[in-house]
Order: C-alpha cells, then sequence, then structure tokens
C-alpha cells in the first residue's frame, strides 16, 4: 500500500479494502472514543478530593434479604389456635402458687358448649370470697353482662334499642346487685321499670313482699339476704351471662336476659363467725319493650313475659322471701335430695326449672 492509500500488491479483497478506507474517513459510529483533555482534568481532580463523611442521621438501609419471618408468624398462629381448642376456658396459667385467679375470661359472646373446668378446692375467705370458684375469673356486676349492638328492630330505631337494652341492664342491676335490695330491701327502682298495666304482675309483687308464698315468691325475680341471717362478703358480686333480642309480637323488642350471679355470704354481722359460702343464682327473664300505639304501657316501662330461676344454697323449700344460705363445714347441697345433682356453674344447657319455687326442688350442688 503507498502513502496515498492505493492497494500496493495486496491480497486484501477489493470490498474489504474498500470498507476500511470509508470507515477510516467517517469513523466507526460504536468504536471507543478517547476522552478530551478537559474531561480528563476534571476527573482527576474529582478522584483526588477527599470523600465527604457520611452524616450522624443518616441510615443506609442494608438490602432486603429474604428471611424467616412469615415462617415465625405461621407457627405462632398455629399455636394460638391449639391453644384455643385445648383451652376454651383459658385455664393455661390462669393461677398462681398460692391458687388465685388469673386473667379474666372474655365477655360471653353465645351459650358455652361446656361447664368450666374444676377448680382446686380451696375454701372461701373473708378476704378471698370467690377462692376455690370458677367466678374468681368472672367480671364484676354488670361488667359480666354482654349487652350486644343495637339495631332499628320491630317499631324502634337503632337510638330507641340502644336505649332498651341498656335499662334492661339497669332492671338487672337493681333486681339483683343493689346493694340496699340485697340487704332485705324493697326493689322500688327495678319495680318502677315494670308497665304498671300488667294485671298479674302487678297482683304478684303487691302481696309478693307482704306475704311471700311459694307462688308468689320475690327471689322469682329479685335477690335478696335476710340481714338477721346472712350478709353478702365484700362489695363485689361475680356475673356471668348476656342479653339477646329480636322482634316479638306486634313489633315489640323481646328481650332475653340470661344471667348466673354469684354472692358470698358470711353468717350475719355480730355472729362471731367468719365462715364464707357462696349462694349461686342463674336467671333468664323474657320482656318486651311495646309499641304504645299497640300495647297499654308507660314511657320507659317494659312488660314481663316470662321468668326462671336456678338457684344453689339459698334455702329449700324456702318461702321467707330471702335466700337462706346454710352455713357449717362441708356442705354442698341445697337441702334433703332425691340423688339429683346440678353444677351451678353450668351455663352449656337451658334452665329447665320453671317459674316455680326458686330452686324447683331440693338437689345436690356439685360444687360452690
Amino acid at each position: 500500500m503507498n502513502a496515498g492509500g492505493e492497494r500496493d500488491g495486496s491480497s486484501v479483497p477489493d470490498d474489504v479494502w474498500d470498507q476500511f478506507l470509508r470507515d477510516s474517513v467517517a469513523g466507526v459510529g460504536n468504536a471507543p472514543k478517547e476522552p478530551s483533555a478537559r474531561a480528563r482534568l476534571v476527573a482527576d481532580r474529582l478522584r483526588d478530593e477527599p470523600r465527604p463523611a457520611e452524616g450522624r442521621r443518616t441510615y443506609t438501609p442494608p438490602p432486603p434479604r429474604r428471611g424467616k419471618g412469615w415462617y415465625v408468624v405461621g407457627l405462632l398462629a398455629a399455636v394460638a389456635l391449639l391453644v384455643v381448642a385445648l383451652d376454651p376456658w383459658q385455664m393455661i396459667g390462669s393461677s398462681d402458687a398460692d391458687g388465685r385467679s388469673g386473667v379474666p375470661l372474655a365477655q360471653e359472646a353465645e351459650r358455652p358448649t361446656q361447664a368450666p373446668p374444676p377448680e382446686a378446692a380451696r375454701r372461701p375467705t373473708l378476704d378471698e370470697p370467690f377462692r376455690g370458684s370458677p367466678a374468681a375469673r368472672w367480671a364484676d356486676g354488670t361488667a359480666g353482662i354482654t349487652v350486644p349492638a343495637a339495631r332499628a328492630t320491630g317499631w324502634m330505631s337503632t337510638a330507641q334499642v340502644e336505649q332498651a337494652l341498656r335499662r334492661t341492664r339497669d332492671f338487672l342491676a337493681a333486681s339483683n346487685l343493689d346493694p340496699a335490695v340485697l340487704g332485705g330491701e324493697r326493689p322500688a327502682r327495678a319495680i318502677a321499670l315494670i308497665n304498671p298495666h300488667q294485671r298479674d304482675v302487678k297482683d304478684y309483687l303487691a302481696v309478693a313482699f307482704r306475704t311471700p308464698s311459694a307462688e308468689n315468691d320475690p327471689l322469682l325475680l329479685f335477690s335478696r339476704f335476710n340481714a338477721s341471717h346472712a350478709r353478702v362478703v365484700g362489695e363485689v358480686v361475680k356475673t356471668r351471662g348476656r342479653i339477646t333480642y329480636r322482634e316479638g309480637e306486634r313489633g315489640a323488642l323481646q328481650v332475653t336476659t340470661d344471667v348466673t350471679y354469684v354472692y358470698p355470704v358470711a353468717p350475719a354481722a355480730g355472729s362471731g363467725d367468719d365462715e364464707v359460702v357462696r349462694t349461686i343464682v342463674r336467671r333468664e327473664v323474657v320482656l318486651t319493650w311495646d309499641d304504645p300505639a299497640k300495647i297499654v304501657t308507660e314511657p320507659g316501662t317494659f312488660s314481663l313475659v316470662s321468668y326462671k330461676v336456678d338457684m344453689t344454697n339459698g334455702g329449700c323449700d324456702n318461702d321467707t322471701g330471702y335466700f337462706t344460705p346454710e352455713f357449717g363445714g362441708d356442705r354442698t347441697g341445697t337441702g334433703p335430695t332425691d340423688d339429683e345433682t346440678v353444677d351451678p356453674y353450668d351455663r352449656s344447657t337451658e334452665i329447665v326449672r320453671g317459674s316455680g319455687t326458686p330452686d324447683g326442688g331440693c338437689r345436690t350442688a356439685t360444687r360452690s
């Protein structure tokens, strides 16, 4: 090849040689380019300058990595489901070394499927009146009565239903938790919530407190103790139960209450006896908040539909108008029995006794 770029006896094919000459003049598009002198100076200066220090409050997160978090979450969820299945009454870790109750039970949302598991046999005391009882983990007073969310039902709006449910709970408190009533006084606040135009109920209330009998027994609706015989220990009554409702006849709001009350009691004040026993009462009361356009009633009152009571250690064949718990050592029965037993803490079944005598006859309580 000569100085003019012409071929001089080369064996390179003509087309390849022609392409080489064209590329030499125009340049190859993807060939690496030499940086200019200015670019080299800037790059050298930046490389020689020291790097600024990282700020004190800055944080550079590490690159994400795949871990075992989801496996741990899944394992914990499986364990929780197993505990619920094997321990529906939350007995695992429920007591300390002294046998005192631990975590309180959640409110009762529906009828349980079984009775509470047995507790260690420990006698109640004045300081620990619920010792040895499943009720130790129940809530106090009205806190143990589950009130459902309100919704418009029958002739009532949502707000009216909410008020009716609240007043229903007030009736239960005035009937079974009021300290004055428990001490033997007349339940005036509770009676004021009952429709005064119910003739049969009006007659019952007029007689029950004046001349109580098996047929007209105030204990069918109200819990009372004769202060000369027994007193309630402390200020706490344990409860467990719920309120439900539906639309009844003539568009009325029909409310059903099913609550168990546990009363720790001791002999009357001044007796010198500090023995503590428990009277356990389960009540089912059905009532209606009637439409005043269809039923003769008074504002803020309800009509009684039915009431049942199941009681242990309140007195067998008792028509005094007061619960009369028995004291004296190893007493667990309700009186002379026909060998029928009852677990007063079992709420898994309905009350089978009618609204006759408070305990529907004499049976033996399996525990107190």
